[in-house]
């Protein structure tokens, strides 16, 4: 039994969970509205989005080269890179909204009365709601692959 294989497992399924809980909780704070408090919220946990993503993509590449599969396992798996593909979607569509919680946070320190406009906030609650769609594809292909579908 290898403990490297189930460690670096353990920590890419809590990052993962975590990833999860954070676009929920991005879903959660965009469906009214958005007073400075809740802007500065959305920018720490966006923050945090970017972090723990950077930190699923080391720990996988770290499956990938120390787990028991092997490489070779990945590489010539089609569910693996239908999985990447899909978190590779949820990341690109997450700049948007970063960008706008940025802005929108700017905007609410230089003017307190600062009021999100309405077109932005429903064009962001659309890419948040897709995010959150296909990220659920993610564990669709995770379990297909744990199972050897695809190889």
């Amino acid at each position: 039994m290898d403990t490297t294989d189930l460690v670096l497992a353990i920590i890419h399924h809590l990052l993962v969970f975590s990833l999860a809980g954070i676009i929920g909780a991005e879903f959660v704070l965009i469906r009214g509205d958005l007073p400075a408090a809740t802007l500065k919220r959305l920018v720490g946990i966006d923050r945090h989005y970017g972090i723990i993503a950077a930190l699923i993509i080391i720990v996988g590449i770290g499956r990938i080269l120390y787990g028991l599969k092997g490489w070779e396992f990945y590489v010539y798996t089609w569910v693996f890179w239908a999985k990447m593909a899909a978190f590779a979607v949820v990341g690109l569509l997450s700049i948007i909204p970063t960008i706008r919680f940025l802005s929108w946070n700017r905007q609410a320190v230089a003017s307190p009365g600062f009021q999100v406009p309405a077109a932005e906030l429903a064009s962001v609650r659309s890419y948040v709601r897709t995010e959150a769609l296909i990220f659920l594809l993610i564990p669709v292909f995770a379990a297909a692959m744990a199972r050897g579908y695809g190889y």
